[in-house]
C-alpha cells in the first residue's frame, strides 16, 4: 500500500515513511491510493474475531510489506495489553441503543485505543531504521494525555504537547502535566487549541527545521491515527449485527477535529455496511454549518464542557474534501490555501448536498450536555 497526499505534491510513500512523515511535505495530510474493498464473507468472519485478531486482519492491507506480518501482531498485542476490559472496545446495549465503550485505556479517553499502537509503532519503526524523533503535537485535553501516556518511557521518543492554558478539563492536565518521565515535555500556550495548531502545523511546514529536529506526529494528521479507530467501527458492527451483512448500522459520532468520524467513513468506503454516520458538534460548531449550507468558516472559539471538541479548525476534514472533490487535489490545496488567507471557503451546492447525506450533522447545545453529565 503506498500512500498520497491530499494536495498532490508528495511522491507516494510506503506504510512506514507514511506515519514517521505524519504531516506531508506539502502541508497535505496523507491517505492510502486506494481503499480496500472487502468481501462479504470477509466481514461475516471479522465479526467472529477477538478486537486484537481484527486490527490485525484490518490493519494488514493498509499496513502491507512495510512491518512483517510477526511484528505487526506483536505491536496489536502490546499495544492492548494496557486496557482493563478483555474486549478492549466493548458494545453495551441501552433500551434500543448500543453504546461504542472507548474509555478502557490508561487515561480513560478513546484516543488511547489510537495512540497505544500509535506509541508502539514509532518505538518499532525506530528500532529497526535507527534514529531518533521528536514528537509535536497540540490537544484540547484527550490527545495529549492519551499520547504522553502513549510513549512515556520510550527510547529515542522525546513528546513535547501544547495546551491551551486554563482550557482543559483539571483531569486531563494533571494526566499529562504530573508525567514525571524525562522525555516527556508539556507546554502551555496562551490561547486556545487553534492557536496551538497553528504553532505546531508552521513547525511541520519548514521542512528544514523538521528535518534538522526529526520531528514526529501523533494528532489525528497522522494517518496511523485513523487506521487504529477503523478497527472499533467494524468490531462494533459485528457485535450489533452478529455478521448479519443486511444489517447496517448508524453510528453517533462527538465530531470536533473530524478524524473519529473520518475512520468511519473509511470503514464504510470499505464497504461496512453502515446506515448513516451522524456528526455531532458541540457550540464551536464549524463542521454543522458546513453541512448545513457549504462554507466553511472559522470563528471564535466557544470554551463548553466538552472541552476536546472546542475547536473550529477540524484537521482532518481536508481527508474527506478530497473523496468530497473526487481525488481533485488542486482543488483541495487551493480551498486550504483559502481558508489560510480569508478563514473561509466555499464549494458548489451539489458538493454540500453529498456532505449533507454522507454526514447528517447536529449541533448539541450547552445547557443540554451539561443535563446529561449529571
Amino acid at each position: 500500500m503506498r500512500y498520497i497526499s491530499t494536495r498532490g505534491g508528495v511522491q507516494p510513500v510506503d506504510f512506514a515513511q507514511a506515519v514517521m512523515m505524519g504531516l506531508a511535505t506539502d502541508g497535505g495530510l496523507l491517505l492510502p491510493e486506494r481503499i480496500p474493498e472487502i468481501p462479504i464473507a470477509t466481514w461475516q468472519r471479522w465479526a467472529t474475531l477477538s478486537f486484537q485478531e481484527l486490527a490485525l486482519e484490518v490493519m494488514a492491507p493498509f499496513v502491507g510489506d512495510a512491518i512483517p506480518a510477526a511484528d505487526l501482531r506483536d505491536l496489536v498485542q502490546r499495544s492492548y495489553a494496557t486496557f482493563t476490559h478483555p474486549e478492549i472496545t466493548p458494545v453495551v446495549q441501552v433500551g434500543s441503543r448500543y453504546i461504542l465503550e472507548l474509555f478502557h485505556g490508561p487515561t480513560l479517553a478513546f484516543k488511547d485505543v489510537a495512540l497505544q499502537f500509535l506509541g508502539n509503532l514509532f518505538a518499532t519503526l525506530l528500532a529497526r531504521q535507527g534514529g531518533r524523533l521528536n514528537i509535536l503535537g497540540a490537544t484540547s485535553g484527550d490527545t495529549g494525555s492519551a499520547a504522553i501516556h502513549g510513549v512515556r518511557g520510550k527510547e529515542r521518543i522525546h513528546i513535547f504537547i501544547l495546551h491551551p492554558h486554563g482550557r482543559v478539563s483539571p483531569v486531563q492536565e494533571r494526566q499529562m502535566t504530573t508525567v514525571l518521565d524525562a522525555n516527556v515535555h508539556n507546554i502551555a500556550v496562551q490561547g486556545d487549541f487553534d492557536d496551538g495548531q497553528r504553532i505546531v502545523k508552521a513547525l511541520f511546514n519548514d521542512l528544514d527545521f523538521k528535518n534538522t529536529y526529526q520531528l514526529g506526529a501523533v494528532n489525528s494528521i497522522n494517518w496511523a491515527r485513523i487506521l487504529a479507530q477503523v478497527v472499533y467501527y467494524v468490531y462494533a458492527w459485528g457485535r450489533v449485527t452478529e455478521g448479519d451483512t443486511g444489517h447496517a448500522v448508524t453510528f453517533s459520532v462527538p465530531t470536533g477535529n473530524f478524524g473519529d468520524i473520518f475512520a468511519g467513513f473509511v470503514a464504510r468506503r470499505m464497504g461496512l455496511p453502515i446506515h448513516r454516520l451522524l456528526l455531532a458538534t458541540n457550540r464551536n460548531d464549524i463542521l454543522t454549518r458546513f453541512v448545513a449550507t457549504g462554507v466553511y468558516e472559522t470563528g471564535q472559539v466557544a470554551p463548553t464542557v466538552s472541552p476536546s471538541m472546542d475547536i473550529q479548525v477540524s484537521s482532518n476534514f481536508e481527508r474527506y474534501l478530497y473523496y468530497l472533490f473526487d481525488a481533485n487535489a488542486k482543488r483541495v490545496r487551493d480551498c486550504m490555501e483559502q481558508l489560510s488567507r480569508t478563514g473561509r471557503f466555499q464549494v458548489t451546492a451539489d458538493e454540500q448536498a453529498a456532505a449533507a447525506r454522507e454526514f447528517p450533522a447536529m449541533k448539541q447545545l450547552q445547557d443540554i450536555t451539561g443535563s446529561h453529565l449529571h
